[in-house]
């Protein structure tokens, strides 16, 4: 069951979450106009000359001098050379792998911190923990070893899965904290993007770029009819409720099966629902379910898995049909990455998307009419690796619809599975599913036809 807070202290901890939230905006908004000025300054100090050049060398040279000042001294910007001329590039490398600090780099590094403190507030499990008390406070503290340190002792300790399930209200921020502190110059575009809540384009832990996985995922995406056994025909689920939904794609497993219902809806229309399941294990299989095309469906929307999904419904439904897409971990990324497609969305329309467990909250639909839910278990850490934390600060545009719930499930991957989602929507948030079914019940119907597709990289 989700755990409840009395309502006398939820009057007295909402308030701190809801200043903690402005504060960390606040930073952040701060951090950018810095770090934005700083570009600026070295721009004008760092490239081939200075406006004031026309008016003599000597007060070009004293403007040299001054906007050098400022973007080296501590009382100034910090240590904050920062653009695209080499001598600023030199600069800036220098900076972070010598730890010179940045007074943009130590606003947005402040922000974060109050991100962390807001979770541990509607958390407070962070902080009853000792050990993961230890590295929040190490965290504060400006202390990087030693977080780093204890983090790894948790993991000792506890088990990579109990670990990552009990940091993941906090986990998107603590990565960005670790990548904007770390002498890893890599890393650091994706600590700034998760501080500022920008979509990611790297990875927050090695700075991985986003080109690299969508060079390694160039499957064309193939789809083939799939003859389903007597026994996974009679666990389909036609009810056509999220709960069904969900507990479908927990039958099609993560071995490349793709599950497409026709309806016929209460009023008569051909209506179809698109059920995707989530990532496989392997680095780069033959299914698109894989690690390379999942890690590819976070900063591209042109995948493998959307080409074969794409391949598999051109040979069933017909074009102007309006679709519902379900999907689950890597499937709700997929889903999301149809619905924003303008070329999808020009064959097909896209009533609605629900997205399960899935780090889509960067993303958009092509159709502003398009309605998206995502549901997320706060302890289930696969919804933050896009950098957006299950209780930011940031709230989504009106046509998301996000429903966020704490669960006692604190084990990673036993709180992402569909059928642990599936239970929670049946038994822990009646309100997330009433809502759900609400929006989906044009596609609640008999069902006039079940067909599965196997999906494959190339």
């Amino acid at each position: 069951m989700p755990e409840a807070v009395p309502e006398a202290a939820a009057a007295v901890t909402e308030p701190d979450v809801d200043s903690l939230h402005h504060v960390c905006r606040e930073l952040a908004g701060a951090a950018e106009a810095v770090r934005e000025a700083a570009r600026y300054a070295s721009r004008l100090a760092l490239g081939p000359r200075l406006p004031l050049a026309a008016a003599g060398p000597r007060r070009a040279r004293a403007a040299q001098r001054g906007l050098l000042r400022t973007l080296l001294d501590p009382r100034g910007f910090g240590w904050a050379p920062h653009g695209r001329t080499p001598l600023a590039g030199a600069l800036w490398l220098a900076g972070v792998l010598t730890s010179r600090e940045s007074l943009a780099v130590s606003l947005a590094v402040a922000g974060l911190k109050a991100r962390i403190r807001a979770a541990a507030v509607r958390h407070p499990e962070l902080l009853a923990s000792p050990t993961t008390s230890r590295v929040l406070r190490a965290i504060d503290e400006d202390r990087q070893a030693e977080a780093v340190r204890v983090f790894k002792g948790l993991l000792t300790e506890k088990g990579a899965e109990y670990a990552l399930a009990l940091l993941a209200p906090s986990f998107a921020d603590i990565m960005a904290w670790n990548a904007l502190t770390d002498e890893n110059p890599f890393n650091d575009t994706a600590g700034w993007q998760i501080a500022t809540n920008r979509p990611l384009t790297s990875d927050f832990m090695l700075g991985t770029a986003a080109a690299l996985w969508s060079f390694l995922d160039r499957g064309r995406g193939r789809a083939e009819p799939h003859t389903p056994s007597a026994e996974l025909l009679e666990r389909i689920d036609s009810s056509g409720t999220i709960v069904g939904y969900v507990r479908n794609i927990g039958h099609l497993g993560t071995r490349g099966l793709l599950l497409v219902q026709q309806v016929s809806g209460p009023d008569g229309t051909r209506r179809f629902v698109v059920q995707l399941a989530g990532m496989g294990k392997g680095f780069n299989q033959e299914s698109p379910q894989d690690l390379v095309g999942s890690c590819n469906a976070m900063g591209s929307a042109d995948t493998a898995y959307t080409r074969a999904v794409r391949r598999a419904l051109h040979r069933l439904v017909p074009s102007g049909s309006e679709l519902a897409l379900v999907g689950h971990s890597q499937g709700g990324l997929t889903a999301m990455n149809l619905a924003s497609s303008r070329d999808f969305n020009a064959l097909y329309t896209v009533t609605h998307v629900v997205a399960i467990g899935s780090p889509v909250d960067h993303k958009r639909a092509a159709d502003p009419r398009t309605r998206v839910f995502s549901l997320v278990n706060e302890h289930d850490i696969v919804p933050s690796l896009e950098g957006r934390s299950p209780v930011s600060a940031y709230k989504l545009p009106a046509e998301f619809t996000e429903f966020t719930w704490k669960d006692d499930t604190h084990a990673f991957p036993l709180c992402h599975a569909a059928e642990r989602y599936a239970h929670n929507l049946e038994h822990d948030v009646p309100h997330a599913r009433t809502r759900v079914d609400s929006a989906l019940a044009a596609f609640r119907g008999r069902v006039t036809g079940t067909h599965l597709f196997t999906l494959h990289d190339r």
